[in-house]
């Protein structure tokens, strides 16, 4: 004869819970409200619920951004600020990380180089764009300076955090067997650091992206924020938000970029 003490409720198997709020990806779900949205913002300046005059319709924004295809205007605006988004942060976060890395594993550079990055750290780079136009022309080499030391800040402080982040125990053991220096840096500091330092990346792009449109509305004939500039002072609103949905993709294609990077750079994660 069974225990009738086992089919009492506090004796029996408690089902697991514990997800810990983990998400689940729901495919189609992203567009399906971005759709709505645009269906949402068509419908209202058809009824006449949005006016055109503040806000265009979505096919109006549509043909804008055909008749700069058709008129091969979009590759030249959108190819200029593309190369000095390039160029600029790929300076910027090639002498952040190299500097980061100085400050983090030497101590020397750590007295000297860290309080000077602390306090020119929160200064905002656009106020700085005017002393770059003196000091590079108003060509691109003050575009591309702009960018690059925006970039390079958050790319230190990253790199930086990244370095101290890493396991000390690691690298007295390193040590302990006599690793060379070069090689614990290689093979023990630089992939402990390397998740921060991708994540500086996002955020000095996101920085360099504020700052090329920036830079365009000073003294630039072709880039997507002259065109945004010059689509403002002619209230082309539909011409205007062409614009910004150019940058948006291009946004989106760079943080694209860098998850993939990150997927490849940090598979020895997930092993």
């Amino acid at each position: 004869m069974a225990d009738p003490t086992l089919t009492t409720p506090s004796q029996r198997p408690v089902p697991f819970r514990g997800g810990g709020f983990s998400h689940r990806p729901v495919r189609g779900a992203a567009l399906v409200v971005f759709l709505s949205l645009v269906a949402l913002w068509e419908w209202g300046c058809r009824t006449g619920f949005i006016s055109p005059i503040a806000l265009p319709a979505p096919s109006q924004v549509l043909g804008a951004l055909g008749d700069l295809v058709q008129t091969g205007m979009l590759w030249k605006h959108w190819g200029t600020s593309l190369m000095r988004l390039v160029s600029g942060w790929v300076l910027g976060t090639l002498v952040g990380v190299g500097v980061g890395l100085l400050i983090g594993l030497w101590s020397l550079p750590r007295s000297g180089l860290y309080p000077l990055v602390s306090a020119l750290f929160p200064i905002p780079k656009i106020a700085l764009l005017p002393l770059f136009v003196v000091w590079f022309g108003i060509g691109e080499g003050s575009k591309v300076a702009t960018i690059a030391f925006g970039t390079f800040f958050p790319t230190v402080i990253a790199t930086i955090g990244g370095v101290d982040a890493v396991d000390r125990t690691l690298i007295r053991m390193a040590q302990s067997f006599d690793v060379p220096h070069a090689r614990i840096v290689r093979e023990v500091i630089m992939p402990g650091a390397l998740p921060a330092i991708l994540s500086g990346f996002r955020i000095s792009a996101s920085i360099a992206m504020v700052l090329l449109v920036a830079a365009e509305m000073i003294g630039a004939e072709f880039g997507v924020g002259a065109y945004i500039l010059m689509a403002g002072s002619l209230f082309a609103i539909d011409q205007l938000i062409a614009g910004v949905i150019i940058l948006s993709v291009t946004g989106l294609s760079v943080a694209w970029l860098l998850s993939q990077a990150e997927r490849h750079l940090l598979s020895w994660r997930s092993t």
